[in-house]
């Protein structure tokens, strides 16, 4: 399904297999990216409010700090094993937040399906820096991040639905189910004697000083997109009268313009060049930032202004990703880790931040802050361009 977007040059471990990783990674995703919209649903579950839920998230979100030990592991460790691990974990951890009584155990979830999506997103982009030049890996990258769209039209749609017929509980097991399946495909797809990191790939290596540009644009460019992803399931409930079904079909549309930002992205970030890529998205985003802040009354200028947000966060972060595994050219996972570390970190302080404002002024808070946030990207990327002259 996936790998016929490729042609026969590149190598044929990467055209096997490729199906079967991007299917793995679209059910983590979802399982990652279900809460959030219903976090309103959640917490009335729970019998907490929204801010509170906010922080077992912003909790969740610090297992982002593993990232760089993460990444170190598996630049000298074993891929396969490393993947399975980022399966298997995820698995446990969604049946923990199904069955979790309070909000410890919620966030005791959320922070194993944090930490263990991180280990196998890591080991899966390394797995292609081992297979895939850097010149080229724009547009497999691109591909691969296909499946952050699709997990929320297909996963999160389909664990919302069951959220709408049964509960919150039953979407999460949904989730756990699928995963369980996904590790099986992987565990029996990958050959066994590729899964060890080439001799190259383990070699020592320091990250630039300018690679603190790029960390500084992951943490606000995932702070920027977090505001908005957990409030406006709230934000819509409140203030146009969604309900979980229509909190859905939001979820299915968003889901379908961040295909076409990563399909896009795949196509012409390799012609544009990254970092350009990276700034086009970001702009992109601080103008429906703006136009969102202006209308956040209004839904038929706040929704399609998110719609586009997210659609400009995507194409900027899949831009993003190939230009955060060549940091270190020799050891792909370190630079790689430390980016998605300063971003999950993002997430984890403005999980707490954006449920807050919204507790506190409304849906004008979140949408103000992650205005600024795109603003603050745009100028942490223009400086590591800047740094490459």
């Amino acid at each position: 399904m996936f790998a016929r977007y490729l042609d026969q040059s590149y190598a044929p471990v990467v055209l096997k297999n490729l199906d079967r990783l991007v299917w793995a990674r679209l059910v983590s995703n979802a399982c990652y990216r279900f809460a959030p919209p219903f976090i309103a649903v959640i917490a009335r579950g729970l019998d907490v409010t929204v801010a509170q839920l906010g922080v077992a998230f912003m909790i969740g979100e610090f297992a982002g700090l593993l990232s760089p030990v993460i990444g170190r592991f598996i630049d000298r460790g074993n891929r396969l094993v490393s993947m399975l691990f980022g399966v298997s974990l995820p698995t446990t951890s969604v049946i923990i937040l199904a069955v979790a009584p309070n909000l410890w155990i919620f966030g005791a979830g959320m922070f194993l399906l944090s930490s263990s999506k991180v280990l196998f997103d890591t080991s899966l982009i390394v797995w292609v820096n081992d297979h895939v030049p850097y010149e080229r890996r724009g547009r497999i990258v691109g591909i691969i991040e296909t499946s952050w769209a699709l997990s929320l039209f297909i996963g999160v749609a389909a664990m919302g639905i069951t959220t709408a017929l049964f509960s919150w509980r039953a979407g999460f097991l949904l989730g756990a189910v699928a995963m369980a399946i996904s590790g099986a495909l992987i565990a029996t797809g990958l050959p066994r004697n590729d899964a060890h990191a080439p001799p190259q790939s383990i070699q020592r290596g320091k990250v630039p000083r300018n690679g603190l540009y790029i960390f500084a644009s992951a943490f606000l460019l995932m702070g920027a997109s977090q505001c908005v992803g957990i409030t406006f399931g709230p934000w819509f409930e409140d203030e146009f009268g969604f309900t979980s079904l229509g909190l859905i079909v939001i979820v299915v549309v968003l889901g379908v313009f961040e295909l076409g930002s990563s399909i896009g992205s795949s196509r012409v970030t390799d012609q544009w060049g990254k970092e350009k890529s990276v700034m086009r998205g970001v702009i992109a985003m601080a103008i429906a930032g703006v136009l969102m802040t202006v209308g956040h009354q209004f839904a038929f200028l706040a929704i399609p202004m998110l719609i586009i947000y997210v659609a400009g966060f995507e194409f900027a972060l899949v831009s993003m990703l190939p230009i955060a595994a060549n940091l270190v050219p020799t050891a792909g996972g370190i630079g790689l880790g430390l980016t998605v570390g300063a971003g999950t970190l993002g997430r984890a302080i403005f999980s707490s931040v954006a449920t807050s404002l919204y507790d506190w002024v409304g849906p004008l808070g979140p949408a103000v802050a992650a205005t600024v946030l795109a603003v603050l990207t745009a100028l942490a990327i223009s400086g590591y361009s800047r740094s490459l002259r």
